[in-house]
C-alpha cells in the first residue's frame, strides 16, 4: 500500500500524454503522490500540444510514439514557443531517438517499463535545465547566441561540478553571478573556466611526463 505523498521541491503542474490509457493511469498516480499536480491528460500528440499552450503547465510527460503527432515533435513545438520542458517516455533505448530528441530541445526521457523513482531526478532535472535556457535567452536577447552560450555553459558547469564539488544548480548560479559580478558575458565566464581548467591539466600531464623522464 501506498504512502502519503512524497516531498517535492515545487508542485510542479503537470500534463501527461500517452495513447494508452492504463499508461496515462499509472503515470498520474505516480506523480501524484510524488506530490506533483496532474492538469490534463491526451491520447496523442497533437491534443497534448494543444492542452498546454491553453493551460501552460510547467512541464509535460509524453510517449515518443503517438498518433497525430509524435512526442518528438510535439516536444520541438513546445519547446521553439518556450511553453514547458518534455520529459519523453519511450520503449527503445535507441541512440537516433535520443539524439533527435536533444534537436528537439528534450533534455530528460525515462525508458519503459518505468519506476515512480526514476521520473523525480528526471522531471526536476528538465525543468532545471529548462529555466536556465530561457534566463540565458531573456538576457542575451537571441535564440542563437543562447544556443551557443548553453554549450559552452554546460562544459563549464561540468568543470565546477567535478573539480568543487557542486551541484549542477549551483554551478549554474556561480556562472551567473561571476558574470554580473565582473560585468562579463557568462559565455566569457564559462570560457574562462575551461581555459583554466585546461591550462591546469596541461601543466599537471607536464609535469607528470617530466617526473616519469626523471625517473621519480
Amino acid at each position: 500500500m501506498r504512502q502519503g505523498p512524497a516531498n517535492t521541491a515545487k508542485r510542479w503542474r503537470i500534463i501527461i500524454a500517452d495513447d494508452e490509457s492504463l499508461i496515462r493511469l499509472d503515470l498520474r498516480e505516480m506523480l501524484t503522490h510524488l506530490g506533483y499536480e496532474v492538469i490534463a491528460e491526451a491520447g496523442d500528440g497533437r491534443s497534448a500540444v494543444d492542452l498546454a499552450r491553453k493551460l501552460r503547465p510547467d512541464l509535460l510527460v509524453m510517449d515518443i510514439k503517438m498518433p497525430d503527432l509524435d512526442g518528438i515533435s510535439a516536444a520541438e513545438e513546445l519547446t521553439r514557443e518556450r511553453i514547458a520542458p518534455v520529459v519523453l517516455l519511450t520503449a527503445y533505448s535507441d541512440q537516433g531517438l535520443v539524439e533527435r530528441a536533444r534537436e528537439a530541445g528534450v533534455v530528460g526521457y525515462v525508458v519503459k517499463p518505468f519506476r515512480e523513482a526514476e521520473l523525480m531526478p528526471v522531471i526536476e532535472l528538465s525543468r532545471a535545465r529548462f529555466d536556465e535556457f530561457t534566463t540565458l535567452e531573456r538576457e542575451l536577447g537571441s535564440l542563437k547566441e543562447a544556443l551557443e552560450t548553453r554549450k559552452v555553459v554546460e562544459r563549464a558547469k561540468g568543470v565546477l561540478m567535478e573539480v568543487h564539488g557542486l551541484r549542477e544548480a549551483e554551478a549554474f548560479h556561480r556562472i551567473r553571478r561571476t558574470s554580473m559580478d565582473a560585468r562579463k558575458s557568462m559565455k566569457e565566464v564559462a570560457e574562462a573556466i575551461l581555459l583554466a581548467h585546461e591550462m591546469d591539466f596541461s601543466i599537471s600531464s607536464s609535469e607528470g611526463v617530466a617526473q616519469g623522464a626523471d625517473g621519480t
